[in-house]
């Protein structure tokens, strides 16, 4: 995070910014079909569109944000799935 360079929390502002471009960065990540955000520095090639709002992103956001975010957005999506899987087993659809 370069908004601020000591060791103070983020302001409201500063939260919600990262907030908000988290969601953009995100979004554009669901546009391609790309859940994990790892994948963009592994392959960065399948998310180009998406590279500037990760800057911007990785910016504004203290990096263990970004880090937990990334790792978030993964494991909410698992448990959407097992939830799924589990409600099919069960027979509740």
């Amino acid at each position: 995070m370069t908004a601020t360079t000591n060791d103070k929390p983020p302001t409201r502002e500063e939260r919600k910014k990262c907030w908000k471009l988290r969601d953009e960065y995100f979004a554009c990540l669901d546009n391609l079909n790309v859940l994990d955000p790892v994948i963009v520095d592994k392959q960065p090639d399948r998310a180009t569109s998406c590279l500037e709002k990760k800057k911007h992103y990785e910016d504004a956001c203290m990096a263990s944000w970004v880090e937990y975010f990334n790792k978030r957005r993964v494991l909410d999506e698992r448990q959407k799935q097992y939830l799924k899987l589990s409600e099919q087993q069960s027979g509740k659809q």
